[in-house]
């Protein structure tokens, strides 16, 4: 069995100075993506923003992905995790997913919870795949093509229960 090896570049606080590179990655990964003003606006209320930092073959810093979320009442909502397009399958979002559940944890909060829509498979597999649990879905929540809405399946990770991929303790014998 071979470890997942997972991509040890630094994640950092994001500013309205990075939101020039938040915004080409937002506009590539969505058809209908957050506005520049959505993100200043979270910045402003003071919720958590992390951006996943590379090297382009400049040497220069590169936003590779981000994650917003929004915490409260001993939970934290997830509001937004993108990877830029081209970087995708390389366990960018996982490692964010990492950094967010441990920052949850530290809160401390219960629970971590996010929208996500059922078009999305890509996402929901990664969810699952990271332990959390569909409770629930919004009706007509995501704003779709031709004037459409799609709902939202929302879902949620118990913070309080085992790091994701941790095998429980074994029973004494």
């Amino acid at each position: 069995m071979s470890a997942v090896r997972r991509p040890s570049l630094p994640v950092r606080s994001l500013t309205v100075a990075e939101l020039d590179q938040v915004m080409p990655i937002e506009m590539q990964a969505y058809e209908f993506p957050w506005s520049r003003g959505n993100f200043i606006d979270s910045l402003a209320a003071g919720y958590w923003a992390q951006g996943l930092f590379g090297t382009d073959e400049n040497f220069a810093s590169r936003l590779l992905a981000y994650v917003w979320a929004m915490p409260g009442a001993g939970e934290v909502h997830l509001l937004n995790l993108t990877v830029a397009p081209a970087l995708q399958g390389r366990g960018h979002a996982r490692l964010m997913l990492d950094h967010l559940v441990a920052w949850s944890r530290n809160l401390p909060a219960d629970k971590l919870w996010l929208e996500v829509r059922p078009s999305n498979q890509r996402a929901i597999s990664l969810y699952e795949r990271y332990g959390f649990q569909t409770v629930g879905r919004r009706p007509s929540y995501y704003p779709a093509a031709h004037g459409k809405r799609e709902d939202a399946t929302v879902m949620s990770l118990d913070l309080m229960a085992s790091p994701p991929g941790s095998r429980p303790p074994k029973a004494p014998q």
